[in-house]
C-alpha cells in the first residue's frame, strides 16, 4: 500500500526562531507556528480555533530562517510530518512536529511594513532543500 506523507501550512510565527548546532555542527533551528481557521459552530456562531505547531528546519535554512523571521511574520511550510519519542525523568515523552522541507517568507508583520521598507531578498522563497542533519542526527532539544 503507498503512504504520502506532505504538510503544507500557512501562519505566523509565536516567537522568534530558536537556532543550535548538532554536535557534528549542523545547524537545527525550531519555528512555533500559529494556524488560524473558523467555522460556524451548531448554535450558527463564527467560532475561531488556533492551532500551534512546532516546525524543525536544518542546515543552511535554518541559518536563513533565523537571520531574517521574527515573531508575529507570516510564513508558508511545506514539509511532512515526524513523530519523535524520548525517556525522561523515567516518563516516556513524545512530539508530533513538522520537518520543513520549504520555508516561504510571507511578507513583513503589519507593524514592520510601515517602520522599514520590504527587501526583496526577504520576500524571496528558502527552497533549499533539508534533510535530517548530518547522519540522520535528531535535534539536541
Amino acid at each position: 500500500m503507498a503512504s504520502f506523507n506532505r504538510v503544507f501550512l500557512i501562519g505566523n510565527l509565536t516567537r522568534d526562531p530558536e537556532l543550535r548546532y548538532t554536535p557534528s555542527g549542523a545547524a537545527v533551528a525550531n519555528l512555533r507556528l500559529a494556524v488560524n481557521s473558523t467555522y460556524k459552530g451548531q448554535d450558527g456562531q463564527k467560532k475561531e480555533e488556533v492551532c500551534f505547531i512546532t516546525i524543525v528546519v536544518w542546515n543552511k535554512q535554518a541559518e536563513i530562517c533565523n537571520q531574517y523571521l521574527k515573531k508575529g511574520r507570516p510564513v508558508l511550510i511545506e514539509g511532512r510530518l515526524i513523530y519523535r519519542s524520548w525517556e525522561q525523568d523515567g516518563k516516556t515523552r513524545s512530539t508530533l512536529e513538522v520537518r520543513a522541507d520549504r520555508v516561504q517568507f510571507l511578507g513583513a508583520r503589519r507593524d514592520e511594513s510601515a517602520a522599514a521598507p520590504a527587501e526583496s531578498s526577504e520576500d524571496a522563497p528558502v527552497e533549499e532543500p533539508v534533510g535530517e542533519g548530518a547522519a540522520g542526527e535528531e535535534p539536541p532539544f
